[in-house]
């Protein structure tokens, strides 16, 4: 069976400033990563050769990290990856993403032979395989399914998509944007569908100003009775990054060794665009507990349960716990950050204090200096 695989960069929820010039899929994480490099890897670790990326809009850097596509083994020259962009004549994200696919008609036409299509956001990060899934889904004989999450519903956040499953994991009751409680299953946002199906399905949505991909197709006719529901229950880690809280929490869960191990190389190792840099530089006064230390780092201070990304400096007398730096960032003598995310390149000066918390970490946004 032959599978194209199409990745939504933009969506809902953006992560404040840290979207302010770049797609949610190109946000950086786990301290060399970007959120799509999970999404790449599960396709091509899977086996699925041709991909084709959505985007809305803030795609430069996006594009400039997957480049040729060689750390994936997709070469876009090859027609192996490809982007789709832009789309947008409205305001839709991952949830209205009828809209995106409604555009794509032709490049899922023409563009090649597949017989099912696997969608995905770059919004949760887990490590799968992608092949297994669709066996599953091939083996359900149902019309589409939905790998799903169990443990994560909390009645009181709202979940895009949620689905009851009955002791023989067949899903019995289905909501939208609903805070489902604990004995609810929550959608990863990783669909499989036969390409018929789904061509079928967008082109009678579009044509009726139906554009959320949940409620529009998935849940109305799965009420109707028109369309079967198969659930895949993922069982490893997965880290929704739906808001700058989440995003913060589940880059200080990554500290953690086991989730860290199940994440990065679970199934398959997780790539990334190489870049050489020297190895870090460790001061003779430095103190390192309990970090994720990217290349090129020069650390001469503390820091303490935090993420450095490449190339970051903390110099002599200053505190860091609890944090999120990224690449290129300079953190002066005698600073005292706690609950921070710094994005690139900036700057703290001398002296400085910064202090969050962990459901409100300041944001201090890409190139400022503070």
């Amino acid at each position: 069976m032959t599978v194209l695989g199409l990745i939504f960069a933009n969506s809902e929820n953006p992560l404040g400033e840290l979207t302010n010039k770049r797609t949610k899929s190109a946000v950086p994480f786990g301290g060399r990563y970007r959120q799509i490099d999970f999404t790449l890897s599960n396709f091509s670790n899977s086996g699925i050769r041709r991909i084709g990326i959505i985007s809305r809009s803030n795609y430069q850097s996006l594009m400039a990290h997957i480049g040729s596509g060689e750390e994936w083994d997709l070469e876009l020259q090859e027609g192996g990856l490809e982007f789709i962009s832009p789309y947008s004549m409205g305001n839709y994200g991952v949830s209205g993403n009828v809209e995106a696919l409604n555009f794509a008609l032709d490049y899922l036409k023409y563009g090649g032979n597949e017989d099912y299509i696997i969608m995905a956001g770059a919004n949760v990060l887990c490590n799968i395989n992608l092949a297994k899934v669709l066996q599953a889904h091939i083996a359900s004989g149902k019309d589409i399914t939905i790998v799903t999450k169990s443990g994560l519903a909390d009645g009181v956040k709202k979940q895009e998509l949620a689905v009851k499953l009955d002791e023989n994991g067949q899903v019995i009751d289905m909501a939208v944007d609903y805070p489902a409680p604990a004995d609810y299953a929550i959608s990863t946002g990783i669909y499989v569908v036969s390409k018929d199906i789904l061509r079928q399905r967008v082109q009678e949505a579009a044509a009726r100003s139906l554009y959320n991909f949940h409620r529009d197709i998935v849940l109305r006719l799965y009420q109707a009775g028109e369309m079967t529901v198969n659930a895949y229950q993922f069982g490893g880690v997965a880290l929704y990054n739906t808001s700058v809280a989440e995003y913060f929490q589940n880059s200080m869960a990554i500290l953690d060794k086991d989730v860290r191990h199940d994440l990065f190389t679970g199934n398959h190792p997780i790539f990334t665009k190489v870049r050489d840099r020297v190895p870090s530089y460790y001061g003779e006064n430095c103190e390192i507990d309990n970090c994720t230390v990217a290349d090129g780092c020069f650390l001469e201070g503390k820091v303490r349960h935090s993420v450095l990304f490449r190339q970051v400096s903390v110099a002599e007398g200053a505190e860091v716990e609890d944090c999120v730096i990224m690449n290129d960032t300079v953190v002066g003598e005698n600073c005292y950050l706690k609950n921070v995310i710094l994005d690139k390149n900036v700057t703290v000066r001398p002296g400085t204090k910064l202090i969050g918390t962990p459901s409100c970490p300041i944001v201090i946004k890409r190139g400022d200096t503070v």
